[in-house]
């Protein structure tokens, strides 16, 4: 069964090695508070564990200061299985390419950046295979178009 855990954001790396050990989860919403933890961003690299980081909402809430204070791009760096996501637009009124705007801004993040996190985002979702490998299949065709 695929489930996605909210953690290693109010509560920093302890919580992400709680959440891993009590659930087994290969998904977490946020985790960017795992670089507190360099033994556990190996884990999360040796493991595939993938984390659904949400800049402005880590922004809102006060775990980083500024978008140029935020850990993903450690992450990403450091080859954490990751993706770019707005979590609750309800509350943050942001969009997805807004996101990626802060990320570019802020890390100078390139096309195959974001393409390498797109890829990770597919095969971390929790669908078939044959639906991921139409979806890559329609990524790469997008990004050959920019």
């Amino acid at each position: 069964m695929c489930c996605t855990a909210h953690a290693g954001e109010a509560r920093g790396a302890e919580s992400m090695r709680e959440t891993l050990e009590l659930l087994g989860t290969r998904r977490v919403g946020h985790g960017v508070r795992s670089v507190e933890d360099e033994e556990l961003v190996s884990q999360l690299v040796r493991q595939g564990i993938h984390l659904e980081i949400c800049p402005s909402s880590n922004l809102q809430t006060g775990v980083f200061s500024t978008i140029r204070d935020h850990s993903i791009d450690q992450l990403f760096r450091h080859g954490v299985s990751l993706s770019i996501n707005t979590d609750g637009r309800g509350l943050t009124q942001t969009t997805l390419s807004r996101e990626y705007e802060l990320v570019y801004q802020a890390f100078g993040w390139t096309l195959p950046d974001f393409l390498n996190v797109n890829r990770m985002a597919v095969q971390a979702a929790c669908i078939s295979e044959e639906l991921k490998i139409d979806l890559r299949h329609k990524l790469e065709a997008g990004y050959k178009k920019v």
